[in-house]
This record gives C-alpha cells, structure tokens and sequence, in this order.
C-alpha cells in the first residue's frame, strides 16, 4: 500500500469515529461528559488532520486541530475533577 492510501485510509478512520461517536451519543449509549465520547471524537480529528495536512485542505486541518484540543481539555477536565474526589 503506498503513502497516499494510507493517507486516505487514515482519514476514511477519522470520519467514522466522528460518526460514531455521534451514533452512538444519539442513541444513548455514551455520554457527552464521558471519556469514550471525547476518544473517539480525538481519533476523529487526529485521522482527518493527518488526511487534511497532506492534501493541504487547511480549512478542514484548522477545523480538526481545534476539535482534537477541544476533545483533550474536556479529558484533562474530567480526568481533573477525578482526581480532586
């Protein structure tokens, strides 16, 4: 497989794991205060960083960078708030 199928593999990834993460929100099962949401929204926007970097689409690598540091101060709160108790 060479570079740019793996580029686009990775992308392909990111978008499924911000659609998943929202099916899965939607439907009940996580919760938006919970780590697993905020994972896979990271995962989300860690694949179309990579994806958007490389085809230099810097609207959507803007976008996607503050998503992922978004997704890491909510961990970092949380975990946080954790560690208080």
């Amino acid at each position: 497989m060479n570079q740019a199928t793996w580029i686009e593999t990775i992308g392909w990834a990111g978008a499924i794991f911000y659609v998943l993460a929202y099916l899965l929100l939607t439907a009940g099962i996580l919760k938006s205060s919970g780590y697993n949401f905020h994972f896979l929204n990271m995962l989300g926007a860690a694949g179309l960083i990579v994806d958007s970097y490389y085809h230099a689409d810097n609207p959507n690598l803007a976008v996607n960078s503050i998503w992922l540091v978004i997704g890491l101060f909510a961990v970092i709160k949380r975990f946080s708030k954790r560690s208080n108790r």
